[in-house]
């Protein structure tokens, strides 16, 4: 999706009649469409082919020959058996940038177990580090080794295709779950490498920075996000609290946490959070309250930076997604077209791209390629 909002064109591949996975998760549902597939899949074409099929198979290495990229996640060793990895299809087309996307990567002792969201969070270490200390460990509200695996996905494939620029070859992007769980840890691993002793779970405090977490209001939660001295200097002012001098360094406010926080806290708790807010960011002091869904998609700001996106979709009538986060002055990301429909392109990219006649289209429906 982030290529395609980037301008490149997208066909998904989808297994007739079932499709993606992804398409039957919910409830909800918008017009039979899942409110899933529709978040993760605009600007795509949907065509559906067995390609286990000898007939399908035909199509597929006709539309291998015409792409740049290819992007797969199948389990290692799937499409081996195929003669569609990346070793059998570079012979017949090197300039192919080729990119898998697994749990736990093509090589290693484990490269050929599935993963999962959820699982991947667990094994990359991210769960351990997210929640409360006094209670279990929780995974991300968003599927976020997903999605972060596309983001480094979408990041390798265009270094894939720049380099080819030079050297007239593709290659292998192998992107593996867990490598890219792992890859979020960054200051967390930092601190481990430091101590040899794993973090724990810390709630919303950092585990370097103070105060940085989320605080009551009078009325609500919201977050103060100290991030330097001087920061701290102009916190103390507005909010009358004589501790600037005696927690003047952040390593002292880290060290006298068990001190400090609740000092900060009590006083934080007389007003509420418009009262701190507008104060705080008036002395350049960062914060923000805690807001659901509703207050972030009202905001003038996410809508002067077109991060909700309006759509027509066939089925679920009038939609809307998220824009992209990507502004570039010369080649804008864009969402031009909705989400697919199952099998909603196969007629046009059989004909149009293939050649294929009216008739030879309605013979592949009818024998199931399709």
């Amino acid at each position: 999706m982030l290529l395609a909002d980037l301008g490149a064109r997208v066909i998904k591949i989808e297994q007739p009649k079932s499709g993606d996975d992804t398409r039957h998760w919910g409830p909800p549902f918008v017009g039979g469409e899942s409110a899933y597939f529709l978040s993760i899949n605009r600007n795509k074409e949907s065509v559906t082919l067995d390609f286990k099929h000898p007939k399908g198979r035909a199509i597929l290495d006709q539309l291998i020959a015409k792409s740049d990229v290819i992007v797969e996640n199948f389990r290692p060793g799937t499409l081996e058996r195929l003669k569609l990895d990346y070793a059998a299809l570079s012979q017949k087309h090197p300039r192919l940038v080729y990119a898998s996307i697994s749990g736990f990567g093509h090589t290693g002792a484990r490269s050929k177990e599935a993963g999962y969201d959820a699982v991947l969070q667990a094994e990359g270490g991210l769960m351990s580090i997210t929640g409360s200390p006094d209670v279990p460990p929780v995974r991300v509200g968003v599927a976020i080794a997903d999605i972060v695996s596309g983001m480094f996905a979408a990041q390798g494939i265009s270094a894939a295709l720049y380099a080819r620029e030079r050297t007239g070859r593709g290659q292998h992007v192998d992107i593996a779950m867990l490598d890219s769980v792992a890859a979020l840890l960054t200051y967390q691993a930092g601190i481990y490498f430091a101590t040899n002793t794993p973090p724990a779970r810390l709630g919303n405090r950092h585990p370097t920075i103070v105060p940085y977490e989320t605080f009551a209001a009078a009325d609500g939660d919201f977050v103060l996000a100290v991030g330097n001295d001087e920061q701290w200097k102009r916190f103390c002012e507005v909010a009358s609290l004589d501790l600037g001098e005696q927690y003047a360094t952040n390593r002292s406010r880290v060290t006298g946490y068990a001190d400090l926080r609740p000092r900060v806290a009590e006083v934080l708790r007389r007003h509420p959070r418009r009262h701190w807010i507008e104060r705080l960011r008036a002395a350049g002091v960062p914060c923000g309250s805690v807001r659901n869904l509703d207050e972030v998609f009202a905001d003038p700001q996410v809508a002067a930076r077109e991060m909700v996106v309006p759509m027509s979709h066939p089925s679920a009538g009038d939609i809307r997604v998220l824009g992209s986060p990507l502004r570039l002055s010369q080649t804008p990301a864009t969402q031009r077209t909705a989400p697919p429909t199952l099998g909603q392109h196969t007629n046009d990219v059989l004909k149009r791209d293939l050649g294929l006649s009216s008739d030879a289209v309605d013979e592949l429906r009818a024998g199931g390629v399709i």
